[in-house]
């Protein structure tokens, strides 16, 4: 116990002396701003976690532009003196293949992708894993008519930002685990192409609801508000992503999609504290690693089946076992039902 103590000790010494040394830590926010109560506010929690645990400076950059503005974002950010710069945004990734180059001393961490570089560390979730249980729980719950607010017909919806690689691994999950139970569901996709749009994404969801659907998975960030506001509305079910988004319209999001970029953040921030490399490393964070899952469900597990609920959890061991391998449509491109 006292050796263990003492080495603690020393430990947390030694890295508080390298993040005192370590210059601060920059946050580029993702299209959709602070504010979505979804996967810029998750990541940002992590990062103020992170900072305040090691003791260094950081702050969020935001841009009314990210996208466009790509590479003067990240230049801005390295010439500001920012020794770690963690980006949210998905378009950034070839913009950082140029400007990482240029500043060989800072380390830049791209979420959702592989880039390669020296100074570069890609941080990747497996979002088609923990995409496939919301599937499976979706489906069973889609004819089940003792269920308020669920229609005999096996229609799901789902609603996306932006019809994309980063988008769509997301979908294809979902379908797989919907048609892993029903291989005869319709499965309704459409795109909002925005991310900070709640009234059009209450359009959308609307729309979607009137066409049969009683369960739409929206993964669109801010505008995805708008899709769960729609469920409340029309007495349906919205499944939430990135963060637990169930207390959004308790009993009417039936489960969140929990993608944990606050974990990935948090960890890569702390990494670059000590004194890690970095540059040059991929890490990965699935079901296994606890980085992606299903929300506890707290206002609709009652309402839910334990049949379908241990259908789910006998899924989620196979795909950690590696008896179940869900498509992944960044190494593996477009199944057919989503070309």
């Amino acid at each position: 116990m006292m050796a263990t103590t003492v080495l603690a000790s020393v430990l947390s010494t030694a890295t508080a002396s390298l993040a005192a040394d370590a210059k601060p830590a920059a946050l580029i926010i993702a299209q959709g701003g602070l504010g979505d109560q979804s996967y810029n506010d998750l990541a940002f929690a992590g990062f103020k976690r992170a900072i305040e645990a090691v003791g260094i400076d950081g702050r969020p950059v935001e841009s009314k532009d990210v996208v466009a503005q790509a590479a003067d974002v990240l230049r801005r950010a390295a010439d500001a003196d920012f020794g770690l710069i963690v980006d949210l945004e998905y378009s950034h990734g070839e913009p950082m293949l140029e400007v990482a180059p240029d500043y060989p001393d800072t380390t830049f961490a791209i979420l959702n992708q592989v880039q390669k570089g020296d100074n570069i560390v890609s941080v990747l979730f497996q979002e088609q894993e923990g995409s496939y249980l919301a599937g499976m729980l979706a489906a069973q719950v889609t004819t089940d008519t003792s269920i308020k607010g669920i229609n005999a017909e096996p229609v799901l919806g789902v609603i996306g930002g932006t019809k994309s690689a980063g988008i769509d691994k997301f979908i294809a999950g979902f379908i797989e685990g919907a048609k892993a139970v029903n291989p005869d569901i319709d499965v309704k996709v459409a795109y909002s192409n925005n991310f900070a749009d709640p009234a059009l994404g209450q359009q959308m969801a609307k729309a979607m609801f009137e066409e049969g659907a009683d369960i739409i998975y929206q993964v669109a960030g801010g505008t995805g508000i708008g899709v769960i506001q729609a469920a409340k509305d029309s007495g349906h079910y919205a499944i939430g992503v990135d963060g637990d988004q169930d207390g959004l319209a308790p009993g009417n999001v039936l489960t969140s999609m929990v993608k944990r970029t606050d974990v990935a953040v948090e960890n890569v921030v702390k990494q670059y504290a000590a004194g890690d490399k970095l540059g040059g490393k991929t890490l990965a964070f699935g079901l296994k690693e606890d980085g992606v899952g299903l929300s506890e469900m707290k206002y609709t597990k009652d309402i839910i089946p334990a049949a379908y609920l241990e259908k789910v959890e006998q899924a989620k061991a196979d795909i950690i076992s590696g008896k179940i391998k869900v498509w992944n449509v960044v190494d593996q491109g477009y199944p057919d039902y989503l070309k």
